[in-house]
């Protein structure tokens, strides 16, 4: 996403979804941490995904998913629909940034496109989702009716297979052998980077900012307070705790600092406004 890296899922058992809840919307594909990457990044590749973050605490955020449900379906594939109960999976929750419910978020080849919260009669909700197609129209991957069905690259599949499943240590093993292969395959070089990262990440400890906060020179917690604010999509606040680290270190320190931050703006668009801003703190630090 903008300001923050591409959504992908963290290692956490698909059965998570805790059963008992009240009932949610009626259409749309239920999002886990297992399958975000999937049903959310992958698919808004080929079409966009509108995403529901939503609770069953809130009839509000019942009836927009069944509004929505109606729309998906009277479009025919034109765009997913995809929901999230924020008191389930609120990690995923976490990551879209959601401060309040019903959250509607539209993606489209992994990025944001279009966001908006609360209830909204039926004519504005078709009038956004037309222009959400009109928006991505001949700029995604798929589908439209009688085009022909992209050829999946198997290895690709298979590592994708392996995200779906949760399994991350078999897909990074996946995508690494064709970066091995193929060391400018795209996909796979984002996917071991994003792979690893959010798989140290998601082990931080819940209080990592604050105790980076009360040691603001120890280099492993305000690394690990780093990741968590990126996960946050805090990413200026991350840039800019790891930047002022670097201002007080030296030699071996002030390198594993920098390289640290390197490693994070790679993550991102370079033409992300953070990271541009970022690397020019960084740079103005070094001279």
């Amino acid at each position: 996403m903008a300001g923050a890296i591409d959504l992908s899922a963290l290692k956490k058992p698909a059965s998570a979804a805790a059963g008992g809840a009240a009932a949610g919307p009626s259409g749309g594909v239920e999002v886990t941490e297992a399958n975000l990457e999937a049903e959310v990044l992958v698919r808004s590749s080929q079409v966009p995904v509108v995403v529901l973050l939503w609770s069953p605490r809130s009839d509000a955020s019942v009836q927009l998913g069944d509004a929505l449900a109606s729309l998906a379906a009277a479009d025919g594939g034109k765009w997913s629909l995809a929901t999230v109960n924020v008191d389930v999976v609120p990690r995923v929750a976490q990551m879209f940034g959601v401060q309040a419910i019903p959250t509607v978020v539209a993606l489209g080849g992994g990025q944001p496109l279009s966001s908006f919260q609360g209830m909204q009669p039926p004519e504005q909700l078709r009038g956004w989702i037309d222009s959400l197609l009109n928006a991505t129209a001949g700029k995604l991957s798929g589908g439209g009716a009688g085009e022909d069905p992209e050829q999946v690259d198997p290895e690709l599949a298979q590592a994708r297979a392996h995200l779906d499943a949760g399994d991350f240590d078999a897909a990074r093993a996946a995508y690494q052998a064709i970066l091995d292969a193929r060391p400018n395959d795209s996909e796979a070089k984002g996917a071991v980077r994003q792979i690893s990262f959010l798989q140290r990440a998601s082990a931080h400890r819940p209080d990592a900012v604050a105790a980076a906060d009360a040691a603001p020179d120890d280099i492993d917690a305000v690394f690990a307070a780093a990741d968590v604010e990126i996960l946050q999509q805090n990413i200026a606040a991350a840039f800019d705790r790891l930047i002022a680290l670097f201002k007080r270190k030296t030699d071996d320190d002030r390198t594993k600092v920098r390289t640290r931050l390197v490693e994070l703006f790679d993550l991102f668009d370079p033409a992300d406004p953070e990271v541009i801003a970022g690397r020019r703190k960084l740079a103005n630090a070094l001279y």
